[in-house]
């Protein structure tokens, strides 16, 4: 804490000088470096297209703050400022602003703005045509419910919006990176403060049209970065943006696709069978019926566990449920070598809830106009 006079500030980022020894890895703009420092050794990630080029013996300035608090970044500090080359100047168009009135916010071109070779496409958009739209909360779903998709109708077209309600950087994501390398993706958008994508948004709403009709997305994907934010209670999580998100893929004509969060694995009873962010999801944010899919489980009493939820939340009532199988989905992922890990846990692990995952991916796959759904 800072004290002058009678105002106090508590400081709310940790930062440290260090001297770059080893690059390690590089990929789509981000660069991952060894840095030497006073307190040691550590890691360090360096996103190219805002702190500019990095190179062994230059001296950069470092964000340890999640490092310090022992987070879930996997020990990783983030690059303010490279200090041996301060001075960068703009390249390219865009005027829409993102990491607003911060010291690192960002120029993009975002597909609304006069600027845009796509503006009149999204100016004159006012649905997205019956499209399919899987929402998820944790970005460890992301592969299963493209490889769901996927393993079902190979030549259909998905778009990944990327949502702000964790990492802001889509860069940062792996494997996103693996699934565009893949060809698994035909595009990815950023939307509200985050950033990278191949298109830049403003909001969910813009940036639904713009993977219906910019990217021609036969099959969209809502989902958070690395990094979900929660609490331990119902309604401090980020993983309720699903619920909003729904809404609006009801709002532009949009068939909204619930990927349930469904775990018998977490020792937290709170994610157990359904997790209780996905109940309060779609008990008290979600306006409107959307699919809720549930996966085909081998265990019998976690299925009936799972049947008793829906039943004593009242979203059996509520909601339109369809059983589908995810497993073949999971093999897809496998096979093109995209498994993830949730809360440090693989498929071995939780099987359920990558089974929920691809399932989802499954069923969005059926919804696609022209070929009907089947469970």
């Amino acid at each position: 804490m800072i004290k002058e006079g009678e105002i106090c500030w508590e400081i709310m980022i940790s930062c440290t000088v260090g001297i770059v020894t080893e690059v390690i890895g590089h990929r789509n703009a981000l660069t991952k470096v060894l840095v030497s420092f006073s307190q040691g050794q550590g890691k360090a990630i360096n996103y190219d297209l805002l702190t500019g080029v990095v190179r062994v013996g230059d001296t950069v300035q470092l964000n340890t703050t999640a490092v310090d608090l022992g987070l879930g970044t996997g020990g990783w500090h983030f690059i303010l400022a490279n200090m041996t080359r301060p001075e960068q100047g703009l390249k390219g168009p865009g005027h829409i602003m993102k990491l607003r009135y911060t010291p690192l916010q960002i120029r993009v071109l975002s597909v609304e703005e006069e600027d845009s070779p796509d503006r009149s496409l999204i100016e004159k958009a006012e649905d997205i045509r019956a499209v399919p739209v899987a929402v998820g909360t944790l970005h460890s779903m992301l592969p299963y419910i493209v490889s769901g998709i996927k393993q079902n109708k190979p030549n259909l077209r998905i778009s990944y919006i990327m949502t702000d309600g964790a990492a802001l950087p889509l860069y940062f994501s792996e494997i996103v990176y693996l699934l565009k390398q893949s060809g698994l993706l035909c595009g990815t958008i950023t939307i509200g403060q985050a950033f990278g994508g191949d298109l830049e948004a403003v909001n969910i709403f813009s940036g639904l049209l713009a993977a219906r009709h910019i990217q021609k997305a036969d099959v969209i994907v809502v989902c958070m970065g690395p990094g979900v934010v929660g609490t331990g209670t119902p309604w401090g999580t980020t993983a309720l943006e699903q619920g909003q998100i729904l809404n609006a893929v009801h709002s532009l004509g949009g068939i909204p696709v619930c990927v349930p969060r469904v775990t018998f694995k977490d020792p937290r009873k709170r994610h157990f069978g359904i997790s209780h962010h996905t109940i309060t999801v779609l008990k008290h944010v979600a306006l409107i019926p959307v699919n809720l899919i549930i996966p085909f489980l081998k265990n019998e009493a976690q299925m009936n566990y799972i049947k008793d939820q829906l039943i004593s939340t009242g979203l059996k009532e509520k909601h339109l449920l369809h059983q589908v199988d995810g497993g073949p989905g999971l093999h897809h992922c496998d096979a093109h070598g995209l498994g993830s890990i949730t809360m440090g846990r693989s498929v071995k692990d939780d099987e359920a809830f990558f089974l929920a995952a691809s399932a989802a991916g499954n069923a969005a796959a059926n919804f696609v106009a022209g070929y009907g759904f089947s469970e």
